[in-house]
Parts: structure tokens; sequence; C-alpha cells
């Protein structure tokens, strides 16, 4: 039963508190071992019911990132790749998307092309880059250009989709009505996050701390089957997805085993341009997937 506390009809309330929680396994704030902050002090933190609390915390223990025990709290158990401090001074070590979002900010022009599913950790980096600039914390960039494809919206994906039961093969209705509660759910994720980041970057404009911002959004008739991040004609990032079985929430409760791929633990590999060597493993790797992207941005992408 609800405390009557504000959040937003508990489900709202749980994806603002999850991705606030994924935010801060993502950047450090609770590192691998530490235990997280008991239910009652997420609950009056964030003005939300203890069953909104519940409803987070079961989200990220089916992400793999929490374990829970009884009498002894939920402790992060694994850090995502995307979190780590220090930039990689290998060309194609295993790298992390925390520096490359921080050398990109660092630059008088901002620059960024990424590919991924639901942009949810980019969403994550990109708002503490934003608050960073609005504390001073950093240099203020004269533009900040950003540009995010993503699979179109209308597309059957293989991925999120519950996995075949015998009662669902007897009830096509059910079965399908559990589909498209699944893809419902992923857009309303990707929706959320791609607002999130294009209102952290534009309200940096509107209060007239960046000059310039531009953030395009375009969709493209693809399954992405790995996350791209490019900083122009400087270095890229590329993760492949990795298919995992996992519990997913839906907006009504529902708890749905189901295939799935978890943006925040795909392994990314650091691949940088060589000015000295053309031909080197990491430029031309770079100006192949740059042109690829641009390939799709201009010819088969579509505005959102």
């Amino acid at each position: 039963m609800s405390s009557g506390r504000g959040d937003g009809g508990g489900v709202k309330g749980a994806n603002s508190l999850l991705e606030e929680l994924r935010a801060r396994i993502a950047d450090g704030t609770y590192a691998v071992g530490s235990v997280l902050p008991t239910q009652r002090e997420l609950a009056e933190e964030f003005d939300v019911s203890r069953d909104t609390v519940q409803r987070a915390l079961q989200e990220l223990k089916n992400e793999r990132w929490i374990e829970s025990r009884q009498g002894s709290g939920s402790r992060v158990v694994k850090s995502p790749i995307h979190s780590g401090k220090e930039p990689q001074k290998a060309p194609r070590l295993r790298a992390a998307l925390g520096p490359f979002i921080t050398r990109a900010f660092a630059q008088p022009v901002v620059q960024l092309d990424v590919f991924t599913l639901t942009s949810e950790s980019l969403d994550a980096h990109i708002r503490l880059q934003a608050e960073r600039i609005r504390t001073g914390e950093i240099a203020t960039p004269q533009r900040i250009e950003v540009r995010l494809l993503q699979p179109s919206e209308s597309m059957v994906l293989p991925y999120p989709r519950a996995k075949p039961s015998a009662d669902r093969a007897d009830d096509p209705e059910q079965a399908a009505l559990l589909e498209r509660q699944i893809h419902e759910r992923l857009v309303g994720i990707t929706r959320r996050h791609t607002s999130s980041l294009r209102s952290a970057l534009r309200d940096l404009e509107t209060e007239g701390l960046v000059p310039s911002v531009d953030v395009e959004i375009r969709q493209v008739p693809l399954v992405p089957t790995f996350k791209l991040y490019l900083r122009r004609g400087s270095e890229a990032l590329f993760g492949p997805y990795e298919v995992i079985e996992r519990k997913i929430l839906l907006d009504d409760g529902t708890e749905v085993e189901a295939l799935d791929v978890l943006g925040l633990g795909s392994t990314l590999t650091r691949h940088v341009n060589d000015e000295g060597d053309p031909n080197s493993t990491g430029s031309v790797f770079l100006e192949s997937m740059q042109t690829w992207f641009d390939s799709l941005w201009e010819r088969l992408a579509e505005r959102f």
C-alpha cells in the first residue's frame, strides 16, 4: 500500500528513482561493495513511498547491479564499465564512457555522434557534464553538437522480448499483448532518456551558459547489435550488445522472464585517430565508422 507520498503514481516515481540510482552507480557515487541507503532513507530523500523504492531496487537487482539480503540491505556487486574514472592510455583497451564524455566536454566545441538502443548510459553522463558546467567545475564550451541515432519505434526488435512459454503458445492474444507491453516499455524508456539529455543540454543555452547547442535525434530502420560513440575525428567507443535472460518489470507491476540487452554492461573498446599514421588500426576504424554513421544519418535516418 502506498504511503501517500507524491511519487507520480508509483511507476513514474520508480522510473525516476531508478534512473537516479543508475546514474549514481555509473558515476561511482555508489561503488562496488558499497551498501545503498536504506529503503526508508531513499523514500525520504526522493519523497516516494517504500513500495516505489522496492520496485526500483527490484529492477536494479534484475539488472544484476545489486544484491539484496534480508537484514543486510542492498549492496552494489557490479560496476558498469561506463563508469571508469581514468582515460585509457592504449587505443584498444577496454574503455569507459565516463572519461570519453569528459574528454568531449573538455573541448571548446563538443561534437558527439552516437548510435545506441535507448541512450540510457549517455543520458546519465550528459546530465553529469551539464551540472559540471553549471557549477563552474569545467570550462564552458562555445558550442555543443550532438547527433543521436536510434532504431525506429515502429520496428519489431528481437529484444527485449518475453521468453517463449507453453501458456502463451496456447493463447496468441495474450502473447501479442505482452509483446506490445514490452515494446511500449522500451519506447517509453528511450523517449524518457532522449528527452532528458536534450533538455539538459538545451537548458545550458537557455540559461546563457553555452552560446550554441544543437541536439538532433533521428531514427533508422536498423536493429542495434552494438553501441557506438564517436568524437568526430578523434576517437570512438564501440561495444556489442550481449543478449541475456532477465526479469523485466512492466508498468503494471508484472514481472516477465525476458531476453534483453543491458547497455550499462556492454564491453567498450576505444579506438583513436593516429594522425601520424592514417593506415593504423585506430585511424581506419574511426574513419570507417564515421563514414558509416554519416551514411545512415544522411540516407536512412528520419527526424524524430
